[in-house]
């Protein structure tokens, strides 16, 4: 049978377009699954998705590509694997128990024509085991340094280590061994100077790991350090006097705790009758011959230190009556009081005498106003006594 040209033409053009809608439909029809990370000896969940599925056949395959599910039929024998859901749209299997022998890469497959497919990568992940710390020296004097080490064993990927000494952070040098089947083991040193300060303080190695939390191994420092000395006057409490007795009492305290305790007199020799009884320094009837500088000197395995008392004698009333300690904001009230009433006074007479001035002056010349000159006023400032009596003086 012949076929025309035009005739071709159409069948060409029927074959492109049934492409084409086999092109759109397949398109349509978007298969998506996620990769998931699973601890191991839990369960991992498989999702394989389809949008706009028309009936088209869903299945899962394992890393060697074996059918898993092939719909909702199981065709492989491992009944870790289960049935979650099936539908149109999905087919959801769960795998219990994984292993490391589980970990690779599953497929999703939708049979179109082509058929499609997406893939999730299951990833196993291995917590370490408990992290183990140790320290090169148990026990280490202040000022010397000291070397921690922590190990995290059999992890998947490599756990990373973190160092704190309190609420301090360090940090340390760590190292990466590959075991075997892609475990690893981590180890990490940390070293650093301690002080009296850090003695009780706790080292802390922390495991940094997705696959677990809040995993750490502490460990205590033990630091020694020589004596803290200080000298305290047990009597008297205030001024040493002639006469009077002294009690002074060394503590000391360090680690381990002091295992001697001196008392000295810095360039001279204790006074005789002086007592030490262990921490304690004591001397009667003080004089001022015993003036000086009081040492007490404390040692350990560690070193030793010294407290100083000056010891300064003074006489015997001396400090007596002495004033007492005065309010100086209230004697600065009362003063602010008494000038305001002097000055209140002195407003007050000033007023008064403005007032009276010349008054003593007026009655004495009374009648010497009118007067033509200096003698006539003087007749007739003396004239107004006339009808008086004369004054007279008396001498005793």
């Amino acid at each position: 049978m012949a076929i025309t040209g035009s005739g071709s033409l159409a069948i060409s053009l029927s074959v492109f377009v049934i492409s084409a809608a086999f092109l759109l439909k397949v398109e349509g029809q978007n298969l998506a699954t996620d990769n998931v990370s699973v601890i191991e000896g839990e369960t991992a969940t498989i999702s394989c998705r389809v949008k706009n599925n028309d009936d088209s056949v869903i299945q899962l395959l394992n890393p060697n590509r074996q059918t898993i599910y092939f719909k909702d039929v199981r065709p492989l024998k491992d009944s870790r694997f289960q049935l979650v859901n099936f539908s149109d749209n999905e087919l959801r299997v769960s795998l219990s128990n994984v292993s490391l022998s589980d970990e690779g890469r599953y497929v999703c497959q939708l049979y179109t024509d082509p058929p499609q497919e997406a893939y999730a990568d299951i990833t196993v992940l291995v917590p370490p085991g408990s992290p183990i710390i140790e320290s090169r020296d148990d026990v280490v004097s202040e000022g010397n340094e000291t070397e921690l080490t922590c190990t995290a064993m059999g992890s998947k990927p490599a756990a990373s280590i973190r160092w704190m000494k309190g609420e301090e952070e360090l940090t340390g040098e760590a190292t990466v061994e590959e075991l075997y089947d892609r475990m690893f083991a981590v180890t990490s040193r940390v070293r650093f100077s301690v002080t009296k300060e850090d003695d009780g303080v706790p080292v802390d190695c922390i495991i940094d790991h997705p696959a677990v939390k809040d995993l750490l191994a502490q460990r205590h420092l033990e630091v020694l350090y020589k004596p803290e000395v200080k000298i305290v006057v047990t009597y008297p409490e205030g001024l040493t006097r002639e006469g009077d007795n002294l009690d002074l009492t060394c503590i000391a305290e360090g680690k381990p705790q002091p295992h001697r305790i001196n008392w000295l007199r810095v360039d001279e020799d204790v006074p005789p009758h002086a007592v030490v009884a262990g921490s304690e320094l004591y001397i009667e009837n003080l004089n001022k011959s015993y003036n000086g500088t009081y040492r007490c000197v404390a040692s350990n395995a560690v070193g030793e230190a010294y407290d100083d008392y000056i010891l300064y004698v003074y006489d015997s009333r001396a400090g007596e009556g002495a004033p007492q300690k005065i309010d100086h904001a209230v004697i600065g009230g009362v003063v602010a009081v008494v000038m305001f009433a002097i000055l209140c006074a002195l407003i007050v007479l000033g007023r008064y005498f403005a007032r009276h001035k010349g008054t003593y002056f007026t009655h004495e010349a009374k009648g010497a106003d009118d007067a033509a000159d200096a003698d006539t006023a003087i007749i007739n400032a003396e004239g107004g006594h006339n009808n008086t009596d004369e004054k007279k003086e008396y001498y005793i």
